[in-house]
């Protein structure tokens, strides 16, 4: 049986903004159970740094259900800080037989 791990995923919410009309955020840690890691491949690794720039360490691949916003943020695991980057995928529910449909990229930060 596949299992996944637990992945701290960082949230921001805005509870202000500055004197220049800069957002202020505060970040929670929220811990996400059940998401598969996988390294990313070596062809899509360049891929990515050529189309984004950043270079894909792993690809996680969020649990149905979920509805934390994935895009742009910080998450950790692995005693590593990661931040995602790129287009978040998610598929039609009744179209995936397993327990994940939505995968994301991140890049190792820090």
């Amino acid at each position: 049986m596949i299992k996944g791990i637990t992945v701290q995923l960082h949230e921001r919410t805005q509870t202000g903004v500055d004197e220049f009309g800069v957002p202020i955020y505060t970040e929670t840690i929220v811990n996400v159970p059940n998401v598969l890691v996988t390294p990313t491949a070596n062809d899509e690794i360049v891929t990515e740094l050529q189309l984004y720039g950043k270079r894909s360490d792993y690809e996680l691949c969020i649990p149905k259900g979920d509805a934390h916003d994935w895009t742009d943020v910080r998450v950790s695991f692995f005693g590593q800080m990661f931040r995602t980057f790129g287009t978040t995928v998610k598929w039609i529910d009744a179209n995936v037989p397993l327990k994940w449909n939505v995968k994301v990229k991140v890049e190792r930060i820090e």
